[in-house]
């Protein structure tokens, strides 16, 4: 019996040895593999994109991004290199920074942002975040920039993600939450409604914004079904699941900034 116990220990211990040095070897493998990812060529290009980035040179930090994105789509990086150019992006919107995505508009006697804003197909909100103006107030030969940008939202209800595409390129992508039993409509809409601070209407009774059972958030952008939108939440711990009664539920934050991006006519494409 002795004996019997002891050859299981000298089995178990050698077991136990097998599965470390595997892991071990895979934990080794891994880390080889993150630092090839940053050795050579990307490396260096990866670096220097980061260096420009903090200097403020966003053009030139998303010109890299992008070209590392083209030249190693399979990297371990790739998603990092993702996230920053997104939220380059939205830096670079929001900001006096002229793309080719932007004209230069002289104000004229008589415009209003609100003018401008509907000649353009834009927004109010995102003409004074990229004139880094703190009220409406303009005047004539004054410069401004004008996104003169058609934007899209695509919605993928599998993944539960939005992405919002500048001229149908992917401009930035969120994570939303999706209708509970598939019940969030597909098809192509169109935005009709935008409201700030929206009152939630349910079973005939109006909810405030600031009733704390008001789960539209801070934002509304209404399709053109009725009672089906794009809006906020008041528990972004539900972002990301497939959880709400059809809508496409987003935090706060994000959809405060599509909000101020998107004008009333953009398309909306939502897939199974």
């Amino acid at each position: 019996m002795k004996k019997r116990l002891i050859i299981i220990g000298i089995a178990l211990i050698g077991l136990i040895a097998v599965i470390f040095l595997f892991t071990s070897k895979n934990k080794l493998i891994a880390t080889k593999d993150q630092r090839l990812e940053l050795t050579g060529p990307a490396a260096s290009l990866y670096n220097e994109a980061e260096k420009f980035e903090k200097e403020g040179d966003l053009l030139k930090a998303k010109r890299i991004y992008n070209e590392l994105l083209k030249n190693y789509p399979e990297g371990n990086l790739v998603k990092d290199i993702r996230s920053k150019l997104d939220e380059l992006n939205i830096k670079i919107l929001f900001s006096p920074v002229p793309t080719e995505n932007s004209i230069s508009y002289e104000v004229k006697p008589g415009d209003t942002l609100y003018k401008i804003a509907k000649d353009f197909g834009t927004t109010v909100e995102l003409l004074m975040k990229s004139n880094n103006l703190t009220d409406s107030t303009i005047t004539p030969k004054m410069q401004l920039k004008v996104s003169n940008t058609k934007y899209s939202i695509f919605v993928d209800k599998s993944q539960n993600i939005l992405m919002l595409k500048a001229n149908d390129e992917v401009f930035k992508t969120y994570t939303v939450s999706t209708g509970a039993n598939n019940s969030t409509p597909i098809g192509t809409y169109r935005i009709v409604t935008k409201l700030i601070n929206p009152t939630w209407y349910k079973a005939g009774a109006a909810v405030p914004p600031e009733s704390p059972e008001n789960v539209l958030g801070s934002r509304w952008l209404g399709i053109d079904i009725p009672r089906y939108g794009i809006h906020g939440t008041t528990d972004e711990s539900s972002i990301g699941r497939q959880i709400t009664e059809g809508c496409v539920r987003m935090k706060n934050a994000d959809v405060e900034e599509l909000y101020s991006i998107v004008p009333v006519g953009t398309e909306v494409t939502i897939i199974d």
